[in-house]
């Protein structure tokens, strides 16, 4: 148990690391990210690399909706966005794929933006009836725009190679996706120490009160759009390099229901949550289907039965998980080591 620990700065206050405890954990987390692939097996990275993609595309929605407030109906549009231009400019321009990461981006938070442009008047279920609208025109290009996209056919991308090494198998390019979430990680929970992140809890909290204060509305608003996007094309960018193809059916509207389950089953607001919610998103779902097998193998027709109940069976897990804790499991992650850290006293 910690004793003592007194903050005597304003530095102090808003370290990241406030111990030396929280940064030998977070040694040993490096430590396991870098052993993991050299133990894992194909199943595994594919999962993990999966798993990467999708925090990145959660961090980039948890910084618009969890802390700044502007719920999103049409997340994975920008995702689509991301890779239909990062595979465009492989394709058709040749450019090395660690030039598309940022120009991914780029393209998506520029259509972020022109989407967060005229939704700035509008709050709650407006607003997400607005970016509802934007999912639903950008899958109608996807599919139908075929001089670009290629329509459902899509488009088919080489492997990506980073100075002559290619990146065609889970375990060359999990090194590509750990360093990307990492620096997308520490980006966001450092933003949140800045005056931009506070100015985006200040208009989540309370928007009239954060105006009297001085903070531009429409100004940080469309910064929440641009970065949310940005961090989704970069995930698009990932996705298209990782799987090698992108189609409209990859980005459908619930598939930004699924990036908004992510950030309230993890915790609105929190980085840590992000990654949390991530990972059960995509993990869960991999379970339920290995179970699944596993009745399949002793009883073959309850698989016949059973199979359709497993988007049931998922969806009440979320639902009954929520209702016994609202704040995510990045609440519950809290009350843990808060447990521990008090251990054996109780407060």
């Amino acid at each position: 148990m910690r004793i003592g620990d007194y903050k005597v700065s304003y530095a102090a206050d808003e370290a990241v690391f406030r111990s030396g405890t929280v940064r030998f954990w977070l040694g040993a987390l490096f430590v396991g990210l870098a052993v993991f692939p050299f133990l894992a097996g194909d199943y595994l990275l594919y999962m993990a690399n999966l798993t990467g993609i999708a925090i990145v595309a959660a961090v980039g929605l948890n910084i618009l909706t969890g802390a700044a407030g502007q719920i999103s109906l049409g997340h994975a549009a920008f995702v689509g966005i991301g890779a239909y231009t990062a595979a465009l400019l492989i394709t058709r321009l040749g450019l090395p794929f660690l030039l598309c990461l940022p120009l991914a981006g780029l393209s998506a938070a520029f259509f972020g933006v022109i989407v967060g442009a005229p939704s700035m008047r509008m709050k709650g279920l407006y607003l997400c009836i607005a970016t509802l609208a934007a999912q639903v025109i950008f899958e109608y290009v996807f599919k139908n725009w075929d001089g670009l996209t290629g329509g459902i056919r899509g488009i088919n991308v080489p492997p990506p190679s980073i100075l002559g090494f290619s990146l065609n198998n889970e375990f060359r390019f999990y090194f590509v996706t750990a360093p990307v979430v990492i620096i997308v990680v520490t980006a966001a929970r450092n933003l949140f120490r800045t005056r931009v992140g506070r100015a985006f809890i200040a208009i989540r909290d309370r928007d009239f009160s954060a105006e009297l204060m001085g903070i531009s509305l429409f100004r940080y608003k469309l910064y929440a759009f641009a970065l949310s996007s940005f961090l989704a094309g970069v995930a698009g960018c990932l996705w298209v390099n990782f799987i090698k193809i992108v189609t409209p059916e990859h980005f459908p509207l619930h598939e930004s229901i699924r990036y908004l389950a992510m950030i309230i089953v993890g915790g609105l607001g929190s980085v840590l949550g992000s990654i949390f919610g991530a990972i059960f998103m995509t993990i869960v779902p991999e379970v339920l289907k290995s179970a699944l097998n596993l009745v399949s193998a002793v009883s073959p027709k309850a698989m016949a039965f059973l199979s359709p109940l497993q988007t049931v069976v998922f969806g009440l897990l979320i639902v009954v998980f929520l209702v016994f804790e609202p704040h995510g499991l990045a609440e519950m992650w809290r009350r843990v080591k808060n447990y521990f850290r008090l251990w054996p006293f109780e407060h």
